[in-house]
């Protein structure tokens, strides 16, 4: 499946999309690391958590839940969170 890179991330990727498989979203980003190695680290903490600065959206609808389960149809965007006072 499609996968949108943030601009941040892009030094482990090289391109803004990339292709992905997983049949949930835990999965898909172990695919991530296996392909590109580091970038799970920076998406995800060492409990298997989110990182509270990361966005996950699954065709437009914000995802949290790591162990949502995935079509191969799919897009993933993986965003960013920017904050600020």
């Amino acid at each position: 499946m499609q996968v949108l890179i943030p601009g941040a991330l892009r030094s482990y990727t090289k391109a803004s999309h990339v292709e992905a498989v997983g049949e949930t979203l835990a999965a898909l980003l172990l695919d991530l690391e296996r392909r590109y190695p580091g970038l799970r680290f920076r998406v995800v903490d060492e409990q298997d958590r989110l990182r509270p600065n990361m966005r996950i959206f699954i065709n437009g609808r914000g995802m949290r839940d790591l162990g949502h389960v995935l079509q191969p149809d799919d897009f993933v965007a993986i965003v960013l969170a920017l904050s600020g006072g």
